[in-house]
């Protein structure tokens, strides 16, 4: 694995599936029992992970994602991007629809297994902030 560029996968996830708007990317991308877990919550198997990633995608008009930085750590088989998205809300969190501007930035940890399929993705990303500039939650100091 050492040898295998861990990064231009993940790159080419980002690409196919976010850049691309095309959650059916998933299938040649991510092992069948891939896992996301963001936002205090599991998402496990490729299937479930396809439709958070078109309930996502439906959710914010004029969406745009972007890498801001991504490197792999020795072994290669875990990579780490920083990234950014932007667009509209179209009911982003449950959020009513009201097209104002989103931007949510994100870190990713992202688990490569031997054959190149995505194993496992961890995010940390600032949506409490996101939450809170759509008149979800009170900022509390």
């Amino acid at each position: 694995m050492a040898n295998r560029n861990s990064v231009e996968i993940v790159n080419n996830f980002w690409r196919e599936v976010w850049q691309s708007k095309n959650p059916e990317a998933v299938d040649r991308l991510v092992a069948e029992e891939f896992v996301i877990t963001t936002g205090g919550v599991e998402v496990r198997s490729r299937g479930a992970f396809k439709k958070w990633v078109a309930a996502f995608l439906a959710s914010i008009d004029d969406f745009q994602f972007d890498v801001v930085e991504i490197f792999q750590n020795e072994t290669g088989d875990r990579v780490v991007s920083r990234w950014i998205v932007t667009g509209r809300n179209k009911g982003f969190m449950g959020s009513p629809a009201c097209g104002s501007p989103i931007t949510m930035t994100g870190t990713a940890v992202m688990h490569v297994r031997e054959d190149g399929l995505l194993q496992h993705n961890w995010v940390e990303r600032n949506a409490l902030e996101v939450h809170r500039s759509l008149g979800g939650v009170e900022h509390v100091a």
